[in-house]
């Protein structure tokens, strides 16, 4: 096992923690110190992901080909890969997603003018901004594949993942600024709660296919 496989158990399991936490935050907050403990979890979370990444930097400068096989993850997990990880515009899908759902299952009371505060109660405005930035994130992900065509020896490839990383962590961090800390947390969840779907989707899969046939 390699010293970056080792920080990604660690890792995981510090995100399922602050994932539980960030769950049973009070929402909508009731009170002012419940407001502040939901932004200081949704700082902690994105803090999480940027040591993620820091870490991930580090070690591809020693061995930047591993990222691309990533043995700590499951075959479901790779074949869902864009350039070493998760696609960005995943999180819009996500946002969109989360919103018409939680829209429907109370429609009756925001058409009576209640706002619940979650992300079925989003404004007309962060929808305006997160259709900017999904049109900006495509930019950027066109930009990166060009990178990576032009060579391929193993420096430049280190630098493609690079881009794609920071890409990826600025569209946590632009997603989570133009939400609420209430919505940013649901947000969170939400993301977090599909990595760990898909994983474990992934090792389910593994271990069937290791059964022997009857």
């Amino acid at each position: 096992m390699t010293t970056f496989q080792s920080f990604y158990i660690t890792w995981h399991d510090q995100l399922r923690q602050l994932v539980c936490q960030l769950s049973q935050a009070p929402k909508p907050p009731t009170a002012a110190a419940d407001g502040d403990q939901i932004h200081q979890l949704v700082q902690k979370t994105t803090s999480h992901y940027a040591d993620y990444y820091r870490a991930k930097a580090a070690a591809a400068k020693h061995d930047v080909l591993i990222f691309f096989s990533a043995p700590w993850t499951t075959p479901l997990e790779r074949s869902l890969h864009w350039i070493g990880g998760w696609r960005p515009t995943t999180a819009f899908h996500l946002i969109y997603t989360e919103s018409s759902i939680l829209f429907e299952s109370h429609v009756v009371d925001i058409l009576r003018g209640f706002h619940t505060g979650d992300l079925g109660d989003l404004s007309p405005a962060q929808f305006r901004r997160v259709s900017e930035l999904q049109c900006e994130t495509d930019d950027a992900i066109d930009l990166v594949g060009v990178y990576g065509d032009v060579d391929r020896r193993l420096e430049r490839l280190a630098g493609i993942l690079e881009k794609a990383d920071g890409l990826r962590l600025r569209t946590i961090n632009n997603v989570v600024e133009l939400l609420t800390p209430q919505q940013a947390a649901e947000f969170l969840v939400a993301a977090a709660e599909l990595h760990f779907g898909i994983r474990g989707w992934g090792i389910e899969q593994d271990r069937q296919r290791q059964r022997p046939n009857n």
